[in-house]
């Protein structure tokens, strides 16, 4: 098992889903399907975040930006993978989901993780960047050159586009992007 893998699993463990979740659908938590939230989004399954966060590789004290943050479950669950020496926003278009991320996330002590409001028609937070790491949670159907400008020199990026799992890292020679496996998100708007 890799180191990876196994801090991956430990944060999971720590940051339990269905505590990010509405009552309504909080009994399915252990099912590995996304399951509904409110306002046409939902908490992706399991499976795919976890993976997602793998190839991430989020090294403890990074600065990571959490685009599409939901519920604030993968806020939460970067706040883990950075520790306290490392810092998390999370942002998400839909003002109820931004109060719910936030109500949830207090609900740990992760004083360096945030939710916040994106800023519509901004893709990230530009004025912030640069990030070590970005993660998107949803599909906006191709890859935004403006988060892929946020990340830093050694930084890396990973999203679903067009149906497809991209990695981006970034070097002093610029971006390198390389597709990971098919997956199906629903396109949303991520502006």
């Amino acid at each position: 098992m890799s180191t990876e893998h196994s801090r991956v699993l430990a944060a999971l463990a720590a940051t339990p889903r269905a505590k990010f979740l509405p009552a309504s659908v909080r009994a399915r938590a252990a099912l590995d399907e996304p399951l509904p939230i409110g306002h046409g989004a939902t908490n992706s399954q399991p499976w795919t975040v976890q993976f997602m966060l793998e190839l991430l590789h989020v090294p403890e004290g990074s600065r990571v930006l959490d685009v599409g943050s939901g519920s604030g479950w993968t806020t939460a669950l970067l706040a883990a993978l950075t520790g306290p020496s490392g810092s998390v926003l999370g942002l998400d278009v839909v003002p109820e989901l931004v109060r719910m991320g936030r109500e949830n996330l207090a609900a740990f002590t992760l004083p360096w993780a945030a939710v916040e409001p994106a800023e519509r028609g901004v893709f990230g937070r530009p004025a912030e960047a640069p990030f070590d790491r970005i993660l998107v949670s949803a599909d906006a159907g191709g890859i935004p050159a403006e988060l892929e400008a946020q990340l830093a020199v050694g930084g890396r990026l990973v999203l679903p586009a067009s149906g497809v799992m991209w990695v981006v890292d970034r070097d002093h020679e610029g971006w390198h992007r390389e597709p990971v496996t098919g997956y199906r998100f629903a396109f949303v708007p991520l502006l």
